[in-house]
C-alpha cells in the first residue's frame, strides 16, 4: 500500500528561453512522491510538468487536480486512466511514479539505454534569439557532433530564418535540418513558404499552421513538397477514436510526441499504434520537464526501437536541476548507471519548494 505527496518545485532557467510563447524565466512543476506505508524508504518519483498557454490540463486550480487524482489513485492502488485521459501531465507524472515506484530504482525499463551501453540520438536545439545568437547556437551544435539541428521559426522574419537556415547547409551540406514553425504560417503563404524550405533539404517542419483547421492542414499535407509533423494539433485529442480521425483527415507525414502534453505514456503509446498502423512517422520529444521527468520519458522512448534522433532534452536548461546521470556525449543522450544520483530526494526537493 502506498500513500502519495505532492511537492511543488520551480524551476529557474539558466538564462531566458525564447519560445513561441513568449519568454521562459522559471517553469513551475510538481512531483509526485508515492511512498510505501510500511517501509517509508520505499518510494518512486513522477514530475507534472505543464506549460502554460499549451497544456489542455492547466489551470489556476491545477496543484487541487493533482491533490485530487492523487487520493483517488492511492485509493484504488491504481491508476485510473480514463478518468486521467483529459490530464496529460499529470497522467504522465503518476505513471513515471508508479513505474519508479514498482522497480525501486532510477533504471525504469531494462534496455541497452537503460544499462548505459547505448546512446539516444537526438536533434539539437536552437533556441529562438536574435540572428548572431542562432547564428552561434547553430556552430555550438554542430561543433558538438550533432548532426541532427531544430532550428524554432517565427521570431526573426522568415528571410533571416532562411539566410541563417541557407549558410548552415552550404557550410554542413550533410547534417538533417529541422524547422518547427510553432503555427506561425497562415493557410495562404504556407505553400510558398514551405517551398523555399524545401529547397533548402529541409526533413520536416512541425506544425506550419496554427492548430484546429484539420481540413487546411489536410490539403497541405497532400500538397506539401517537404514532410509536415503535427504537434500542437495533437493536444487536447485524448480519446483513440478521435485521435484516429485527426490522422486519417489530416494524413500528415509524422506526428510528434511529449507525453506531457500528448496523453502521458498510455496515450503516447496508443498515437504510436494508430501512426504505424496508417504508416505516419513519429518520434519522442520531452517538454521543459526536469532530470525526473526527462529520465522517464528517455528511459521510456528507449523501448520503443525508433531510429529517428528524438527531441530529448540534455538536462542543461536549469540552474537548480536534481541531480541524475542524464549526459550528452556527441549527438547522443546516455544515461549513466553508475553516475550521480540524489540521495535523499525528497529532502533535496523540500529545499526548494515554495
Amino acid at each position: 500500500m502506498f500513500t502519495a505527496e505532492i511537492i511543488p518545485y520551480r524551476l529557474c532557467f539558466k538564462k531566458p528561453a525564447g519560445t513561441s510563447r513568449g519568454i521562459y524565466r522559471e517553469h513551475r512543476i510538481w512531483y509526485v512522491v508515492l511512498r510505501n506505508r510500511e517501509d517509508p524508504t520505499h518510494s518512486g518519483i513522477g514530475e507534472c510538468a505543464p506549460l502554460p498557454d499549451l497544456s489542455c490540463d492547466y489551470g489556476d486550480r491545477y496543484a487541487e487536480t493533482i491533490s485530487r487524482f492523487c487520493r483517488h489513485t492511492v485509493e484504488r492502488q491504481e491508476l485510473d486512466l480514463p478518468l486521467l485521459r483529459p490530464y496529460p501531465s499529470i497522467l504522465f507524472g503518476l505513471e513515471s511514479a508508479l513505474q519508479h515506484y514498482r522497480q525501486q530504482s532510477w533504471q525504469l525499463w531494462e534496455t541497452p539505454f537503460s544499462r548505459g551501453e547505448e546512446g539516444i540520438p537526438i536533434n539539437g536545439l536552437i533556441w529562438m534569439g536574435n540572428l548572431d545568437d542562432m547564428r552561434q547556437q547553430a556552430e555550438n551544435l554542430l561543433q558538438r557532433g550533432f548532426r541532427c539541428i531544430k532550428l524554432k521559426i517565427g521570431a526573426i522574419g522568415f528571410e533571416r530564418e532562411l539566410e541563417l537556415l541557407r549558410d548552415i547547409r552550404i557550410s554542413h551540406p550533410h547534417i538533417t535540418l529541422r524547422v518547427d514553425a510553432n503555427g506561425a504560417f497562415t493557410p495562404g503563404e504556407a505553400v510558398e513558404k514551405l517551398q523555399r524550405l524545401a529547397a533548402l533539404d529541409v526533413h520536416s517542419i512541425e506544425q506550419p499552421i496554427r492548430a484546429g483547421q484539420w481540413e487546411e492542414m489536410a490539403r497541405l499535407c497532400f500538397t506539401t513538397p517537404l514532410p509536415i509533423a503535427l504537434d500542437e494539433e495533437l493536444i487536447g485529442i485524448h480519446h483513440p477514436d478521435k485521435k484516429r480521425k485527426l490522422l486519417e483527415t489530416i494524413q500528415p507525414q509524422y506526428i510528434i510526441l511529449k507525453p506531457s502534453l500528448h496523453g502521458g505514456l498510455s496515450g503516447c503509446r496508443e498515437w504510436i499504434t494508430l501512426a504505424r498502423e496508417l504508416e505516419i512517422g513519429w518520434w519522442i520529444t520531452s517538454a521543459l520537464e526536469s532530470n525526473i521527468g526527462l529520465n522517464s520519458i528517455a528511459q521510456w522512448c528507449s523501448t520503443l526501437d525508433n531510429p529517428l534522433p528524438q527531441g530529448l532534452g540534455t538536462g542543461s536548461l536549469y540552474q537548480n536541476n536534481l541531480p541524475l546521470p542524464l549526459e550528452i556525449r556527441g549527438e547522443r543522450l546516455w544515461y549513466n548507471p553508475s553516475g550521480t544520483f540524489p540521495d535523499k530526494p525528497l529532502q533535496v526537493y523540500e529545499q526548494h519548494h515554495d
